[in-house]
């Protein structure tokens, strides 16, 4: 697939070196959520990966933001346009209610969450601090935040930075990588505790799965030898509320759950307004 295709984010995850990040997303997925209990779990946006699939938790939902590029190419389904399918797929995955709502503004009770996962969302938000923010708001004490993202200091990174300025972006994001080492600042300064990261994906930026197979070596030479300098990273991080007691059962509230998701028509973001 040519560079200049990559610039989208449906486009971008359905070519090699997008099934090669997901791939690798998932499956670190799968291990980290299904040892995480409660009762409510949310994903925020990027509907291509199911992030909870492997979570037991009776209510795991899907948050989407007709606004977020992180939604794409999926739209309110009755914002449809005249010329979509009559009877559209359900995109939502298995056993999961799809909330759209704008993901600044969380319609959720606060401390009513116990797990909220976070796969590129922030990459694909305005504003990265307050997302953090709403996000720690309605994660009950002691809920975990997995956070998921492109790592500016790598090999991936360098080209992102280089396609930028020749308008060539190799992966799609609407504002700059978010450095490992900041989002720890910020998620440090929101009160949680760091549980764990780790960082996957040491092949090069490779736009074909031939030449991506060719250094499939570098998985385990670059998880050894330059673990920091992964594609992607993924933070794992627990919320503390030092001196708080919780007494009685928290409540959410009931925002307004769609049936499924409609493929867009056409690029354009829609957004209805009651």
């Amino acid at each position: 697939m040519p560079d200049r295709q990559i610039i989208d984010w449906p486009a971008w995850t359905d070519s090699p070196p997008g099934r090669y990040v997901l791939d690798w997303e998932q499956a670190q997925l799968d291990r980290i959520v299904s040892d995480v209990f409660g009762f409510h779990a949310l994903q925020l946006g990027l509907p291509q990966l199911d992030a909870l699939r492997e979570n037991r938790m009776p209510y795991r939902g899907l948050v989407l933001d007709p606004a977020s590029g992180a939604s794409a190419p999926y739209q309110y389904p009755w914002a449809r346009e005249a010329h979509a399918p009559e009877h559209a797929p359900e995109h939502a995955p298995a056993d999961r209610s799809t909330t759209w709502c704008d993901l600044l503004d969380l319609p959720f009770e606060s401390q009513s969450v116990d797990l909220i996962v976070m796969p590129h969302t922030l990459e694909f938000t305005s504003d990265p601090h307050r997302l953090l923010r709403e996000a720690e708001r309605v994660l009950m004490p002691e809920g975990q935040l997995v956070i998921t993202g492109f790592n500016s200091l790598s090999l991936w990174g360098m080209r992102q930075s280089f396609g930028r300025m020749a308008n060539r972006p190799f992966v799609p994001a609407t504002r700059d990588q978010i450095a490992f080492i900041r989002l720890k600042d910020w998620i440090k300064l929101l009160g949680f505790d760091l549980e764990r990261g780790r960082f996957g994906c040491y092949r090069p930026p490779l736009v074909t799965d031939k030449w991506l197979a060719r250094y499939g070596f570098m998985e385990a030479a670059g998880d050894r030898w330059w673990p920091i300098f992964g594609a992607v990273y993924m933070v794992t991080a627990v919320k503390r509320v030092r001196g708080m007691r919780l007494v009685g059962q928290i409540k959410m509230k009931k925002p307004v759950l769609a049936p499924g998701l409609t493929p867009a028509a056409s690029p354009t973001t829609h957004q209805e307004h009651s």
